[in-house]
């Protein structure tokens, strides 16, 4: 069973950026495929940026070229670059395991990212 724990969040004005940490422990995750999701208010979870155990990204339509999604298998942990925020992006940020929004394995605390002038 794998735990995951995010971290980075925070209050943002439009334009700004945010690094998003997310530490998986219990097990290593270096030949999962990982993937941010998030949860705005009001709306159901989304799937915003994947990456592959072989470092190949893919993200949604509404972040492509804004976020990053990267990863460091020697502490078992991946990122999520948020540059030029937006409002839209403002939700509760989790990561799991594959791409569907049930996860893999169960749901961390996530990380609130809100972005607001």
């Amino acid at each position: 069973q794998v735990q995951l724990a995010e971290s980075g969040g925070g209050f943002v004005q439009p334009g700004g950026s945010l690094r998003l940490s997310c530490a998986a422990s219990g097990r290593s995750i270096k030949i999962s495929t990982m993937s941010w999701f998030r949860q705005g208010p009001g709306k159901q979870r989304e799937l915003v940026a994947t990456i592959t155990n072989t470092f190949i990204t893919n993200y949604a339509g509404s972040v492509k070229g804004r976020f990053t999604v990267s990863r460091e298998n020697a502490l078992n942990t991946i990122y999520l670059q948020m540059d030029n925020l937006k409002s839209d992006d403002t939700a509760v940020y989790y990561c799991n395991g594959g791409t569907g929004s049930t996860g893999v394995w169960p749901w961390g605390q996530g990380t609130q990212v809100t972005v607001s002038s």
